[in-house]
């Protein structure tokens, strides 16, 4: 049931919850391969990863590069996707369309075409991890392409969880986490967010990246696991 000695590709892996989770499954013994569009980030990941961890540079939205990209890497067990830009949260009378298809573009598409060519490559009793998010149940003012992402992977993933069977196909889905997603929220009304929100919270703080990672470590492990949504929002979802 664990991770030792199994092959894991985590695109999105160089920061935040998909480093957490390439640390998370090295520490269990698990050769990781981590990619993302920054070269800068690739490095600073790998500095952080055992030294037999391998790091691409990738963007995920180039249906190409992704193809090329899985014919390299080969034969592995679990496949985790994670990448994303930042979150999109404005009104609608004010939102960009074309800022909108690239917040779909990376999140939706790019999971899609990275199980399109990475799903052939996975040894028999891996799996899919892919990520959503709470917008898609609790919705507020401002997330209507958050909200219509989140909806979109949760159906995605029980579609390929049938059509992909017996490969497993998960999702998880993150409350408030404490990412660098949050980045371009200016600093001061990013805190006040992080406090309010953890005094509002069942368990009196906010996510960190670690704190979701252990889920994408379950359903990796857990055989038994598919098409299923598995929620770590700290009780977000209940308040």
């Amino acid at each position: 049931m664990g991770l030792q000695g199994q092959r894991i590709v985590v695109i999105g892996g160089t920061s935040g919850i998909g480093l957490a989770v390439a640390e998370g499954a090295a520490r269990e013994g698990a050769e990781v391969v981590v990619a993302s569009r920054r070269p800068e980030s690739v490095e600073a990941a790998l500095k952080r990863l055992p030294a037999s961890a391998e790091g691409h540079v990738l963007d995920a939205t180039d249906e190409d590069t992704v193809r090329g990209f899985f014919e390299r890497v080969g034969a592995f067990d679990h496949l985790v996707y994670t990448a994303g830009e930042s979150l999109l949260l404005e009104p609608l009378a004010e939102a960009s369309v074309v800022r909108a298809r690239r917040f779909l573009d990376t999140r939706l598409w790019g999971a899609y075409t990275a199980v399109k060519y990475g799903a052939g490559s996975i040894r028999p009793g891996g799996s899919v991890v892919l990520t959503t998010g709470t917008a898609g149940r609790r919705p507020m003012p401002g997330s209507s392409a958050a909200s219509a992402l989140c909806g979109a992977m949760e159906s995605l993933t029980r579609a390929l969880a049938v059509e992909l069977a017996p490969l497993r196909v998960n999702v998880v889905s993150p409350g408030l986490v404490r990412t660098e997603l949050w980045r371009e929220v200016p600093e001061a009304a990013r805190e006040e967010l992080f406090r309010s929100s953890a005094e509002s919270l069942p368990v009196g703080r906010v996510g960190e990246p670690a704190d979701v990672a252990e889920a994408y470590l379950y359903l990796m492990r857990g055989g038994y696991s598919t098409g299923s949504v598995v929620v770590v929002d700290g009780g977000g979802t209940l308040v």
